[in-house]
């Protein structure tokens, strides 16, 4: 009789190494996936260890693009920003990877998923609420909420004693002093000793960005071009650059933005499942999009329009933080906020200059400014006496509400 199968979401390190050969114990027969969503890794090393601790197969995918182009764009474009701060790079992984694990489970027949996030944070829901959504028919195996593995390994000494009893090849042996996970959009830092919200976190922490005394003296100047709200170029006179195809485009980006120190933020925040959590995140290139794409929608996006999406975009980033792009309401904002985006194109000249993204111009091809209608020196088809009427109309209710103040006695006599 052959083994069920099962794919499980393998990052090569301590945690994950384990869970293959613990499930290996149960009898199923492991395929290792590791998704590339821009992290710097040694891939080919990675399915090296997944194949010695015993995968019968293993899948490197490399997600970058549908990464960027269907959840990094569409994101930024809609505004997604979590409790006023959190540009969502964690959380826009997370589907990505889940969908192609769905996929790969299907095509290999294997009967579960599993995957190695703990039962107190937010990305077991993110990869479970994917898994229910795409493909309900698979079991769901999550060892860290598992009674019999809990009790087995009670913490990292537990794992690393097991990966020398099995001779499981691990990345390395000496714990952090934080947690971090990196991927094209951001790089984050979480637990050890940044749980204490009042510690400063040390610079030598940081990867992404540049600390400000060390960034260049001298800006870098950019054009950035958008068509429906999605950037497509980028250019760099400077430096001879031009960029269009998405990956290199966010990449350079990235690096653009960490050299000059964007995209730092230090916060905490609310997780679905009830915990605070102190969080650091690095988002150069998310950063400068994320300014960007907001000035263009000052000349292009109609004000009731821009009014009614920025109501729905809090509600917009709750969905991602919480695990749930495969949704209804992701379906119903995602058709909404395309609409609101048809025709906003242009180009924005941005400057990026110690930890600054500074609008310094744009212009767009379906522009809503009206130089004459707004300046003070020419009428611009506009006749100033309208005016009174427009504030008489508008006064009529805060008068009356001044009348009522009076005859109850509330009005306090100025």
């Amino acid at each position: 009789m052959s083994k069920q199968k099962v794919v499980l979401a393998y990052s090569g390190g301590l945690d994950t190494a384990c869970i293959l050969k613990y499930l290996q114990e149960l009898g199923y027969d492991v395929i290792a996936y590791v998704a590339d969503v821009g992290q710097q890794e040694d891939f080919d090393e990675i399915a090296e260890r997944a194949r010695a601790t015993g995968a019968t197969k293993v899948f490197v995918e490399d997600l970058k693009h549908d990464f960027v182009t269907e959840f990094i764009f569409p994101a930024i474009a809609g505004n997604a920003v979590y409790e006023n701060r959190y540009l969502l790079g964690t959380s826009l992984a997370r589907p990505p990877i889940a969908r192609r694990q769905v996929e790969i489970a299907l095509a290999e027949g294997a009967s579960a998923v599993a995957h190695g996030a703990t039962g107190k944070g937010n990305d077991q829901v993110r990869f479970e609420l994917a898994f229910a959504a795409l493909a309900p028919s698979l079991e769901v195996i999550a060892p860290w909420k598992d009674p019999d593995f809990l009790a087995r390994f009670q913490g990292r000494p537990d794992l690393l004693a097991y990966a020398r009893e099995h001779d499981i090849p691990v990345e390395a042996t000496a714990e952090k002093p934080y947690s971090s996970d990196e991927n094209f959009m951001h790089r984050s830092y979480e637990a050890g000793l940044l749980e204490d919200p009042d510690t400063v976190p040390p610079e030598d922490m940081f990867k992404l960005t540049r600390a400000l005394e060390d960034t260049p003296d001298t800006p870098t100047d950019l054009l950035l071009h958008f068509e429906d709200a999605i950037p497509v170029r980028v250019v760099c006179e400077v430096e001879g650059v031009d960029v269009l195809e998405p990956v290199e485009l966010f990449d350079y980006l990235n690096r653009k933005g960490g050299e000059h120190g964007i995209g730092r933020v230090d916060m905490v925040e609310n997780r679905f499942v009830g915990i605070k959590s102190r969080g650091v995140y690095e988002t150069p290139g998310g950063t400068v999009l994320h300014h960007a794409i907001r000035d263009l929608e000052g000349i292009a996006m109609d004000r009731e329009v821009l009014r009614l999406r920025d109501m729905l975009s809090p509600r917009f980033a709750e969905i991602i933080y919480n695990g749930f792009w495969f949704s209804p309401e992701m379906d119903f904002i995602q058709a909404a906020f395309k609409q609101s985006e048809t025709l906003i194109s242009g180009t924005v000249r941005v400057r990026l200059f110690k930890g600054n993204v500074i609008c310094r111009g744009r212009t767009s091809t379906a522009s809503l400014y009206d130089q004459e209608l707004s300046s003070m020196d020419v009428a611009g088809g506009y006749d100033q006496e309208d005016a009174r009427g427009f504030i008489r109309v508008a006064a009529l209710r805060l008068r009356a509400h001044k009348l009522i103040l009076h005859k109850t006695g509330e009005d306090d006599g100025a």
